[in-house]
């Protein structure tokens, strides 16, 4: 009989944000909220017995499983995670639409006021495809730089290209898929979010799959769990379709923050005590990274210590 060792990954991400509260640095930022950051931290996790799904505060599996999975679509419009009830992209275009409009920004009216018309903008995505298509879309993000990289002379599959990569040449050193466009940055700096996980990279030794992301800017207590889950579910997935099992995600940040207004949420986490983390288990025999779905995903053993709400930063 095999036995499971129990591991505990909160660990690494709760001795990080300890470390931020008590000697990050006080800065400023584009949001107008306010961060406490450390530049250039790392935290490593080994997939070979738990996944690191946080049990000190809940994170939701199926929401990020929902997101990668629109991500590997291609698609960058809101519409297909508003009809799965998925609501953590909303406010970057319903910020545009208003501007679009010449509604007053978030800032310059209440919290009920942005809450009512976020709620009508986001039933129209839901009900009319034309609408959705005129207002629904983020521009050129993670989706459209994964699947359609368009290059000088050709549209270019990253994730396609990855894919074969690991299979025919698995110790190479270029299993690189890039979300960061210089030449879209601009326009997405101006409206709507450029990516914050930018880059990552793929390794193959002794038949396990490790995958090292870089994230240029890192919201400690609402964004970074989240990528943490979606980026150790995406190596699972990689590792499955290359015949591969799982490694290590390594998980490097830049500009690694918390927010001025989740500084008492994120006491609330660090005052907790984490439980074992869970397991996850891809059910299906499945041929290639487009064949996946909500259903080849397992769970089992996800225990944790309850929600802790926080505003968003838009």
């Amino acid at each position: 009989m095999t036995v499971i060792p129990v591991v505990y990954h909160d660990k690494p991400y709760l001795e990080l944000a300890q470390r931020i509260l008590d000697t990050g640095n006080d800065r400023d930022d584009r949001t107008g909220t306010g961060t406490r950051s450390l530049f250039g931290q790392q935290m490593r996790f080994d997939l070979s017995y738990a996944f690191p799904l946080f049990t000190t505060k809940q994170v939701f599996f199926k929401t990020v499983a929902r997101e990668l999975l629109w991500f590997l679509t291609g698609s960058t419009n809101i519409r297909p995670l508003v009809l799965q009830k998925v609501g953590i992209w909303n406010e970057w275009p319903y910020v545009l639409y208003r501007r679009e409009l010449g509604l007053a920004p978030k800032s310059e009216i209440s919290a009920e006021e942005w809450a009512t018309g976020l709620e009508d903008f986001v039933q129209k995505i839901a009900d009319d495809e034309d609408f959705a298509e005129q207002h629904g879309d983020l521009g050129p993000l993670y989706g459209s730089q994964w699947r359609k990289w368009t290059g000088r002379e050709f549209t270019i599959d990253q994730v396609a290209t990855l894919v074969h990569g690991l299979r025919e040449n698995p110790e190479g050193r270029d299993h690189i898929v890039s979300a960061w466009n210089p030449e879209e940055h601009a326009w997405l700096r101006r409206n709507s979010l450029p990516p914050c996980h930018v880059l990552f990279q793929c390794y193959v030794a002794k038949g396990r799959l490790s995958l090292h992301l870089y994230q240029r800017s890192c919201d400690m207590f609402l964004g970074v769990p989240f990528n943490i889950a979606s980026y150790a579910l995406l190596t699972h997935m990689l590792a499955h379709v290359s015949g591969l099992l799982p490694g290590e995600f390594v998980w490097t940040g830049g500009d690694v923050h918390i927010y001025n207004n989740h500084f008492d949420q994120m006491r609330m986490q660090l005052a907790r005590t984490p439980l074992p983390s869970p397991q996850v288990r891809i059910v299906g025999d499945l041929p290639d990274i487009d064949s996946f779905t909500i259903d080849n995903f397992e769970l089992t053993g996800y225990e944790h210590l309850g929600k802790i709400p926080a505003p968003i930063a838009v």
